[in-house]
């Protein structure tokens, strides 16, 4: 009584608690060494090295697959983690101006549906024919771009009962 614990009562501790010796012998250093690092941990269980991932803002805003949607609140509501490695592979190995939004409308029906979430990336430039959300004005809306002769960019809808329109890109507009 009143002393140091017995060595087997501070390693049934040390193993029950996970706290170190050192600690539970002098109070010095970190109590749980091995919480201090918090490690990530995937679905399954496993370690994750958090330098993997990128965090992505997620926006409550939605690009119209339709006739536009009005931007008026720009704040993220929360961050998206995704794997760097995917993210080079898949979209760019440029990583800064990515964002989540969702999909409101069915002008993209069957490719973009109502209420998808998507993955972008802000661009001032077209790189190739593919999906792309544009603003126009204050205005997001998400089309097929295909990059046609004479400096024009035909914007398209999956959904027929969308028309097609162009947009010159030597226009003097800053939108």
């Amino acid at each position: 009584e009143g002393g140091l614990p017995k060595a087997e009562t501070l390693k049934r501790i040390k193993e029950l608690k996970g706290c170190s010796i050192d600690w539970l012998l002098t109070g010095e250093g970190e109590p749980f060494p091995e919480q201090s690092a918090q490690a990530a941990r995937d679905t399954l269980g496993n370690p994750v090295n958090v330098d993997d991932f990128v965090y992505v803002p997620r926006y409550a805003i939605e690009a119209a697959a339709g006739h536009g949607s009005l931007v008026t609140n720009e704040t993220p509501m929360f961050t998206m983690a995704f794997r760097k490695d995917w993210i080079n592979s898949i979209i760019s190995q440029e990583v800064s101006g990515l964002s989540v939004i969702s999909v409101k409308g069915d002008s993209m029906e069957g490719v973009l549906n109502d209420g998808d979430t998507i993955l972008v990336q802000k661009m001032n430039y077209i790189r190739r024919d593919g999906l792309y959300v544009l603003r126009i004005n204050d205005n997001l809306l998400v089309k097929r771009l295909q990059l046609m002769p004479g400096n024009v960019v035909n914007v398209i809808s999956a959904n027929d009962a969308y028309p097609s329109f162009e947009i010159r890109l030597d226009s003097e507009s800053d939108d």
